[in-house]
């Protein structure tokens, strides 16, 4: 009898542990929900398709007959129109094991080219300085080589042009082609939305859990004094971590600034504006901390798989480019990539500015008018 009772009250014991974990939101959203976002955001932008979709941009400048006559032989369809505008080609070489590889040519002057290799749109670039066609890319970068060796076979099938492995590849040394080039500017980014989401929010909901708050609102405290007294402080945080993340990448990886400081400044000042607002918004009510990890992972999760932190956007579908393309984190890291590597000022980057701006200020206000102490 003894053994049964022992037996039951062990069961018991794990029904309870078992309550407990299911009505943490924090459990369940690490151990359900983050596993299954991550596998649908990285799932998205690498395996929705058997298909490997590159796009190169053909230089406009030159004479077209060699590369259109090679293209044409080659089996690419000449004519079609997309939203990008120019003229397009679009090749496509099967394989039935390895998935097809198809390529879109654009047409495209220098400098537009070189923006969309610096914001990891393309890889490679072609033209025309003599009678063949010459490949231009960072040696460094993989991708860009498979897809030159891809484009390589497919030219020497369709012309009588001997291609060789050396004459025919300009490598670039252009500042901001390089992976490096386009991640510094994106963790710069990211780590103003971390350090201002978990500094601010998860701070005043561990406050709040405490009854910390509750002491402050003994002293009559103003709610704007106490918000915006808690974001000057993440402000000068963040300044100096952002300045240390730039000091470092300048000294080992020699990455400068080519645009205006003073729009590094204005972008800086206005994504601190923005998360701030957000941080007190998703904190101005919860008093349980596993509620705020959930509220905090749920906003800034997506944003790190969606915005291209680590990789470019344009892998993921043409139709959710517009959107990933208006999300905070978004703006943020494109404003910086083009200052940094594009050499962009104070109007290149107003639009973005603004919005950032305006959406910081909006939420704050909301979540300053729904603020509670405890």
């Amino acid at each position: 009898m003894t053994d049964i009772y022992r037996y039951k009250q062990l069961w018991q014991l794990i029904i309870a542990h078992v309550k407990e974990m299911v009505r943490e939101p924090g459990v369940l959203f690490w151990g359900i929900i983050f596993p299954i976002f991550m596998s649908l955001g990285l799932g998205v932008a690498f395996t929705t398709q058997a298909d490997t979709v590159r796009k190169v941009p053909i230089i406009e400048t030159y004479s077209q007959s060699i590369i259109d006559s090679m293209l044409i032989k080659g089996g690419a369809i000449k004519g079609l129109m997309d939203k990008e505008g120019g003229t397009l080609y679009t090749l496509t070489i099967k394989n039935n094991k390895l998935g097809n590889s198809i390529f879109h040519f654009y047409k495209m002057d220098e400098n537009e080219a070189m923006i969309a290799l610096k914001r990891g749109i393309v890889n490679v670039i072609l033209d025309q300085p003599d009678d063949k066609p010459r490949f231009r890319f960072d040696p460094s970068n993989p991708d860009a080589q498979l897809t030159y060796l891809k484009l390589t076979k497919i030219f020497k099938n369709s012309s009588h042009i001997n291609i060789n492995e050396n004459g025919d590849i300009l490598p670039l040394t252009i500042t901001g082609t390089r992976y490096i080039d386009f991640l510094i500017p994106g963790l710069l980014a990211m780590g103003i939305m971390m350090s201002t989401m978990w500094g601010l929010s998860y701070g005043m909901i561990e406050k709040r859990s405490k009854k910390l708050l509750r002491r402050m609102v003994a002293t009559r405290m103003k709610k704007s004094y106490f918000l915006v007294s808690l974001i000057t402080v993440r402000f000068a945080m963040n300044f100096i971590e952002a300045a240390l993340l730039i000091l470092f990448a300048w000294l080992v990886f020699h990455i400068t600034i080519q645009g205006s400081i003073t729009a590094l400044f204005l972008v800086f000042i206005a994504s601190n504006i923005a998360f701030s607002g957000l941080a007190v918004l998703i904190s101005c009510r919860t008093a349980k901390t596993e509620i705020g990890n959930g509220l905090i992972n749920v906003v800034v999760m997506p944003m790190m798989l969606l915005s291209g932190i680590f990789f470019s956007y344009h892998n993921y579908p043409n139709s959710l480019v517009p959107i990933l393309q208006k999300l905070p984190l978004t703006l943020v890291a494109d404003a910086m990539r083009s200052i940094f590597i594009e050499g962009a000022g104070v109007v290149q980057v107003i639009i973005p500015t603004l919005m950032l701006t305006v959406g910081g200020v909006t939420t704050f206000i909301i979540g300053m008018k729904f603020f509670r102490w405890y």
